[in-house]
């Protein structure tokens, strides 16, 4: 199955290297949209179809917290997960995350593997590579 992503970043070359990522990864993406803050990623999230949001924390005129709370308040959209890449990396800043609703945190910068494995965990898929590379669970 294919997922529909947003990636909300403030910069353009960050919100490429994402997308480049994931696909390098070779996690499935259907179609990736991009939004440069928090109120253009509310508009188009409530227009498409999106399986997750990966946003980072700090842009302007509404930044990733302000962003996860316009999202989990909206019943229309609040169960889409939320994935945030930063470079915030303190613990009380992931832990305000993840209070607020995110599903996961990646700190900048991070790898193709690293990235397929957050979003396997958070929309639910197993990590076919791994599963083929193992005979657990097989009884033949």
């Amino acid at each position: 199955m294919a997922y529909n992503a947003i990636i909300v970043d403030d910069s353009q070359p960050m919100r490429s290297i994402i997308i480049k990522t994931i696909k390098a990864s070779g996690f499935n993406i259907g179609i990736f949209f991009e939004a440069p803050n928090g109120k253009e990623a509310i508009s188009i999230i409530k227009k498409e179809w999106l399986d997750i949001v990966i946003t980072d924390y700090n842009m302007p005129d509404m930044n990733g917290i302000e962003l996860i709370e316009a999202i989990k308040k909206d019943s229309q959209i609040n169960s889409i997960p939320i994935l945030v890449i930063s470079t915030e990396g303190s613990k009380k800043k992931i832990d305000e995350f993840i209070k607020k609703g995110a599903a996961g945190y990646i700190k900048k910068p991070f790898t193709p593997e690293l990235i397929k494995k957050k979003l396997n965990h958070i929309l639910g898929e197993t990590d076919e590579a791994s599963f083929e590379n193992s005979d657990d669970g097989l009884d033949f």
